[in-house]
């Protein structure tokens, strides 16, 4: 007896730049404010850390802390934003890292094109 499998392939949004994230980050590096030694996986916000910032800074601010956008994803939803790279106060160079090797894995090579310019302005900027 043939035993037949369907699977549900389901294709992976096409992620957009954020725009607003770029500027964020790199406003950050610019005033020093990151981190150049971290662990992102101790490092990065919580779901906890996420409720709590959205509580006090609204969506406006979370959006700016994810270098991508999920378009097909509701505009209010955490769904909407990828490839966070800071704690909600500073850039995580870590954090860069983690967004371009992801990013690179699955395609995205606008967002891995961002989180290298970030890296290298990090670069320059603590190295000047």
């Amino acid at each position: 007896m043939k035993c037949l499998i369907q699977r549900k392939v389901t294709a992976m949004s096409e992620y957009q730049p954020n725009p607003a994230a770029t500027k964020k980050a790199k406003s950050l590096v610019e005033s020093h404010q990151y981190v150049l030694d971290s662990d992102w996986g101790d490092s990065q916000p919580t779901s906890d850390d996420e409720n709590k910032f959205l509580q006090s800074h609204g969506w406006d601010e979370y959006a700016k802390w994810f270098l991508a956008i999920d378009p097909d994803a509701g505009e209010q939803t955490k769904g909407r934003f990828h490839f966070p790279f800071g704690d909600f106060r500073r850039v995580h160079r870590s954090g860069l890292i983690a967004a371009k090797q992801r990013a690179a894995q699955n395609g995205h090579s606008e967002i891995e094109a961002a989180a290298d310019k970030l890296l290298d302005a990090l670069e320059h900027e603590h190295n000047s």
